[in-house]
Order: C-alpha cells, then sequence, then structure tokens
C-alpha cells in the first residue's frame, strides 16, 4: 500500500509537467500560428507560413544590435522591443491597416517645420511596406526575418524622433547655451513610449502638430519664403529657422499671469490671460554682439559657440517673491574692481558723493578717503562696498526679487538716459525697469501695501523696506528675435547676444539642408 501511494504520488507532478510542456507547445504554435497567419492571409505570400516567432525575435535582436550605434533613443527601443517578446508588434498591427503608409507622407513634410526628413528614414520606411504588402515581394524566409526586423526598428526609431522633434526640439538649450537658467522639459521614457504605444499613428501625429499661433505664422513665413524688412530672403529663412525651434522647446508659461522679458527686444509685458497688460522698455545686460557685427550671414567661425559677454542677462525663469523699496546695493566685486576703486583712485571724494560705505572684515571704515585707491588692485583688494538707498543709488527706489543662479534682478535706476536709445545692451546683467512703479501697482494692486510702496519711492527714505508680494508672480527672461504682432505683423530684432547664431550653428549640424 505504501508503494502504490507513492507510485501515485510520484505519477501526478509527472503528469502535471507533461500538461505544462503541451500547454506551451500548443501556445506556441498558436502564437506561430497567429503571426504566420497574419502575414500570410494579409499577402498570400507563402514565404511567411514558414515564420517561427523565437527566429523572428532573434532577426530583431541582431538588427538591433547592428543598428546600435545609430539608434536614437535605443534603450527605450529595446525595453519596449523586450516587453513584446521581440515580436514585431509595430509592423504586425499598423502595416495592414494603411497605417504605417502614414509615416512616411508625414516626414515628407517635416521640411515645413525647417527640419530635414533625412533622419526619419521616409523611402526605406515605404519600401519595405511595400515589399511587405507584395505577393512576390519576399523570396526566402531568411529575408522575410530580416525585412520585418528593419521596419520594426525604422518604424520604432522614425516615429520616436520625430515626436521628439515636434514636441520638444532637436536641440536642447541647456547643452548649448552657458547661461539658460529655464525650467525646459524634455523627451523622456514616458512620452517616447506613449508614441509607440499609439493605436492610430496617424492620430498620434495629427495630435504633436504644433498649434501656437505664434509657430503657425513663422511656419507661415517660411514656407513661403517671406522676407523680412531690411534683410536677405537667406537672413530671413534662417531667423524663422531658429525661433521655430525655439517655439518648440516646452518652456513657455503655463500660467494665467507671468511677467515676461525678452531681451533682444528689451521689452517686459506683464501678460495676463494671454494678452500683455501692462508693456515698458526695459534694459539688459551688456553683450557681446552689441555693435551688431555678427549676424545669422556674417559670422566667425568662433561665433557658432556659446561665450557670453561676463554681463549679458541670463534666460531663466522664476517666481517674483517680494521688492526692496530704497535698496541698499551690494556692489559685487567685478563692478568694484573694474569701476569703483578706479573712480576712487581719480577722485577721492567719489565714495562720499555716490553715497558709498566701504567695509573691512565686516567692520565699516569711517574714513575712506583716507586709503590710496590707487595701489589697490583686484588682487589685493580687502574691502566691501555698499551704497546706501538715495537718489544716486544705481538700484533706483525699488528692486523686484526672485530666485536665480546669477543673482540678478528687475530694478529701477537714476540713469535714464539709456531708455532713449534703440539699443539698450548696457546693464551689468540686472533688469533695469522704464516704469518700476507700475509694475509694482500692477503686481500689488491697489491697497495698503502699493500705497506704502509709492509713498517711500517718493521720498528719500534712508531706510530699506522688504515687503512681499501678496500672490507671487511668475517671471520668464526669454531670448527670441522674430515673433508676429498682435496685428499678424512679423517683427525681428537683432541678434544683441548671438545666441541665433549659436542655435543655427547647432541646426545646421543636424539638417544637411541648411
Amino acid at each position: 500500500m505504501i508503494f502504490t501511494s507513492t507510485k501515485k504520488a510520484s505519477i501526478f507532478p509527472l503528469l502535471c509537467g507533461f500538461f505544462v510542456i503541451l500547454f506551451v507547445f500548443q501556445s506556441c504554435k498558436k502564437k506561430h500560428s497567429e503571426i504566420a497567419d497574419q502575414l500570410f492571409k494579409s499577402t498570400q505570400n507563402k514565404i511567411f507560413q514558414d515564420i517561427d516567432p523565437d527566429t523572428l525575435a532573434l532577426a530583431l535582436k541582431n538588427e538591433i544590435l547592428a543598428q546600435k550605434t545609430k539608434i536614437a533613443n535605443e534603450p527605450v527601443i529595446e525595453a519596449y522591443f523586450q516587453s513584446n517578446d521581440y515580436q514585431p508588434t509595430l509592423v504586425l498591427n499598423h502595416l495592414f491597416n494603411g497605417d504605417l503608409d502614414v509615416l512616411p507622407e508625414y516626414y515628407d513634410k517635416i521640411g515645413e517645420h525647417g527640419l530635414d526628413k533625412k533622419p526619419y528614414h521616409a523611402e526605406a520606411i515605404r519600401a519595405l511596406v511595400a515589399k511587405l504588402r507584395d505577393k512576390n515581394g519576399i523570396k526566402t524566409v531568411e529575408e522575410a526575418y530580416h525585412d520585418l526586423a528593419e521596419l520594426e526598428l525604422l518604424t520604432a526609431s522614425s516615429i520616436i524622433k520625430y515626436s521628439n522633434a515636434l514636441q520638444y526640439g532637436v536641440v536642447n538649450p541647456r547643452k548649448i547655451y552657458s547661461r539658460y537658467f529655464s525650467a525646459t522639459k524634455r523627451p523622456d521614457s514616458i512620452s517616447m513610449r506613449d508614441a509607440l504605444k499609439a493605436t492610430s499613428f496617424k492620430g498620434f501625429l495629427d495630435s504633436i502638430q504644433p498649434t501656437d499661433p505664434q509657430y503657425k505664422a513663422l511656419q507661415k513665413a517660411f514656407f513661403n519664403n517671406t522676407v523680412l524688412e531690411g534683410l536677405s530672403k537667406e537672413e530671413s529663412r534662417r531667423y524663422f529657422l531658429v525661433n521655430l525651434e525655439r517655439l518648440r522647446w516646452k518652456n513657455k508659461p503655463k500660467e494665467t499671469k507671468y511677467v515676461v522679458v525678452n531681451i533682444p527686444d528689451f521689452k517686459l509685458d506683464v501678460i495676463d490671460s494671454g494678452k500683455s497688460v501692462l508693456n515698458m522698455k526695459v534694459c539688459v545686460g551688456e553683450g557681446r554682439n552689441k555693435d551688431y557685427h555678427s549676424s545669422l550671414i556674417s559670422y566667425a567661425d568662433s561665433d557658432r559657440y556659446d561665450k557670453p559677454f561676463p554681463r549679458e542677462t541670463p534666460q531663466l525663469s522664476s517666481v517674483i517673491h517680494s521688492v526692496e523699496v530704497n535698496p541698499m546695493w551690494n556692489i559685487p566685486r567685478s563692478i568694484a574692481t573694474k569701476e569703483i576703486i578706479i573712480e576712487a583712485a581719480d577722485d577721492p571724494y567719489y565714495l562720499s558723493n555716490k553715497n558709498i560705505d566701504v567695509y573691512k572684515d565686516g567692520l565699516k571704515i569711517e574714513d575712506p578717503e583716507s586709503i590710496d585707491w590707487s595701489k589697490v588692485t583686484k588682487d589685493n583688494l580687502d574691502y566691501d562696498f555698499k551704497q546706501r538707498p538715495g537718489e544716486d543709488n544705481s538700484l533706483g527706489k525699488i528692486k523686484f526679487l526672485f530666485k536665480n543662479k546669477s543673482s540678478v534682478y528687475l530694478h529701477d535706476t537714476p540713469a535714464k538716459e539709456a531708455f532713449r536709445h534703440t539699443m539698450r545692451a548696457v546693464s551689468h546683467g540686472c533688469v533695469r525697469l522704464g516704469d518700476p512703479e507700475g509694475l509694482a501697482k500692477n503686481l500689488f494692486g491697489e491697497g495698503e501695501d502699493f500705497d506704502t510702496i509709492s509713498k517711500d519711492m517718493h521720498e528719500d527714505n534712508p531706510e530699506p523696506t522688504n515687503i512681499a508680494l501678496p500672490k507671487k508672480t511668475p517671471i520668464y527672461i526669454t531670448y527670441v528675435t522674430c515673433w508676429a504682432d498682435d496685428a499678424g505683423t512679423l517683427q525681428y530684432r537683432k541678434d544683441v547676444y548671438g545666441l541665433d547664431i549659436v542655435l543655427y550653428a547647432h541646426l545646421k549640424m543636424l539638417n544637411s539642408n541648411l
């Protein structure tokens, strides 16, 4: 009895194992049958009847290895293939419903966005689709494996590239600009997988076409070879190209209300619900191309790389959180060495006349006129300088504060003459405001806080006053050289920092047609 029980017990797992093997075998047969039958049914090419899923998976793995150095976003693509057991799901899901025919049609038109269609393999995809559909197109099963694997890989690679280009741009601004601190979303594995998982390629590609009116206006101008007044046809074309790319970057404001400064336009706007409710002139940091010697047509090879002038205002995004009325100016060391000690050496009363206090080791020096400033250099400068509040304070009567890595802010200025000039890249890096009180009124609104600000700005109040905004307001300092105004008229500004040249050089490396 014991022997019989043991025998029965040993037979049971053997039977289970047999059924498992049978189930797996039948599943593989079914899988094999589904893929082979689908391909044969759709093409009537008998070669596809011999397709084996395992061999097909190996072919796709080999194709990835062969093209590994040429595939963009390879880790995302291989992870997607792995999740589908290296079967050509993109081809199987999109070849026979006409969906794969859509891809080359969109890629052919990418030139309308100012981009090169070469990286998207439109002709290769079109040829492979036609070959796979042709009853007599595939001659051997080995050819079938290779062509299915190649089309699968080209489809995955191209749709991700196209999706990334239109939704995020082809150039990462953080990689080409030294002083770019704007929050900018870049493509990630989730957005790329979304492209691969699209049930309809046409529906997906339609959904990612840029709809921004500014983009459409520049795209139309580019496509129609519009010539900007005062520029050549080719330079106009390049203006459109670089600014179309900027519009593809995901760094645009999403808030209802925000402050935006456009560096080459020397203007500040407060935007509320999509409309400018306050506009003013500003002065920005002095730029490397302030004489406009270099242009998108005429530039040296050295201009292709971002080498910012020390005083250039950075591109950034932040939040204005407070103001300081009648501010104290902590003079930066760079300004102290290049300006303050030189002026003090020429005029012993310069410091007192400008209300500048001198400190050493944190202690105020009572008689800075006794110092021989002609012997003080940047190498032995042991002093700090602070300018007291007042009419001559370089920050004027108010400054607007927001966190940033460059220690810049918006501020008033006693030097009003610069606002009369067209070229206003004259500051040390901060943004001087043409109407600081107007900005304060807009951000604070009517009430006690603004009344205090206005009162203190019109009095010679020696004490700085900090006031927090009741509602923090986003600020974007941008660099845009071409756009359509509210009337639909194309506007352009000269490239005061040479940033168009840097961007164009990188676009040119990616586009054989430029």
